[in-house]
């Protein structure tokens, strides 16, 4: 919408209608109007109201200012229900925070931290759609502040940095330089009577199919699509079936593969670290295995943790295995809290895989 501001400062919506009118800031008489019998010219405050956007280099940012201390207040009250109180997101409702280093995954995790490149955008978004249900209802200083607060968490500012207009458009974000305007001819602006309409190719080449979702289009449609699934299902099952006996015999491999579980440690990153003793949001997990439950330096724990810790309980790796799984269910069944309270608010890893490879890797970037 951002390129529009100089252009469309001055439209009118005719009312009913879908037309547009061109005017002067200023009120104009019916009679100086293009078409005068339609709509009706737009008052300096309705312009306002609607010229809310916000460029990246920070034009349109309105007065006003804003700190993470003061955004996870009122991120607590009007966001946590949907994106969860660390940003890691609840149900199906998008992840806020985290996803560094996923960008060339499978199925990257496109976070405010690791794809967004404009922090301009977070604060143009939420003055303008959130909270859901109730839209432009937060003040601009309200906005600032859970900007802030999003950014601290994300790592891209601290949190004493003061986020107003004057700053906005300055901050650099960690992806910003991997986006680049498209190069490709067919993506350039041109004029309509200037496109090329001839010696079209007589037949379509797919150079490329979707990996995760199989919905690129094959020749034949639907039913070959079905008959070349069902081919290619039977040497897979016979495969299947020759190298079972075989397989039963193999001893289990060595759970964990370290490279993935660093992967997997980009949902924990927001609130712990492996390589410091420094407490985020959360305790530090460096020399976490063997040591007793609660016992992080300066961390303050809930009431759970430390009735773990009066218990001696120790983080071994079944117990780190349990809590990854499924925090509310390790601290109900592990711990005996009846109701499972944590202030943790991570839903837990759903895969055995994924806990097994995170438990490798913290092991080997200095859990122990």
């Amino acid at each position: 919408m951002s390129v529009w501001r100089n252009q469309m400062r001055t439209v009118v919506l005719a009312a009913g209608a879908a037309a547009f009118i061109s005017m002067a800031v200023s009120p104009a008489s019916a009679a100086d109007r293009k078409y005068p019998a339609l709509g009706a010219a737009a008052t300096p405050e309705q312009i306002q109201a609607w010229d809310i956007d916000v460029r990246p280099d920070g034009l349109g940012a309105p007065a006003g200012s804003g700190t993470a201390p003061k955004g996870e207040a009122v991120y607590i009250e009007k966001c946590a229900m949907c994106h969860g109180d660390f940003g890691e997101a609840r149900g199906r409702y998008p992840v806020l925070v985290g996803g560094h280093g996923t960008l060339k995954d499978q199925r990257p995790e496109k976070t405010i931290g690791s794809y967004w490149p404009y922090a301009s955008t977070i604060f143009d978004y939420i003055k303008r759609a959130m909270p859901f249900g109730d839209a432009q209802s937060l003040t601009n200083d309200e906005v600032y502040a859970i900007t802030a607060f999003l950014l601290n968490m994300n790592d891209v500012i601290d949190s004493d940095f003061v986020l107003d207009a004057s700053n906005i458009g300055k901050i650099e974000m960690p992806n910003a330089a991997n986006f680049i305007d498209d190069p490709r001819p067919d993506a350039q602006a041109v004029k309509v009577a200037d496109l090329c309409m001839k010696d079209c190719k007589p037949e379509i080449k797919v150079l490329g199919r979707a990996v995760i979702i199989d919905v690129t289009p094959d020749k034949g449609g639907a039913a070959a699509k079905a008959a070349a699934k069902e081919a290619a299902a039977e040497p897979a099952a016979a495969e299947t079936k020759a190298e079972a006996a075989p397989a039963a015999q193999v001893a289990a491999a060595p759970a964990g593969d370290a490279d993935a579980g660093k992967k997997v440690f980009n949902k924990c990153k927001a609130c712990h670290v492996l390589d410091s003793a420094k407490n985020k949001i959360g305790p530090s997990l460096q020399g976490v295995f063997g040591r007793t439950v609660g016992t992080a330096d300066g961390f303050k724990y809930s009431k759970a943790f430390m009735a773990a810790k009066d218990k001696g309980m120790k983080w071994t790796d079944e117990n780190v295995a349990a809590l990854v799984a499924s925090p509310k269910d390790f601290v109900k069944e592990h711990i005996g809290d009846d109701k499972g309270r944590t202030r943790m608010s991570f839903a837990g890893l759903r895969k055995q895989k994924e806990i097994d490879d995170l438990l490798a890797y913290m092991k080997q970037a200095g859990g122990q």
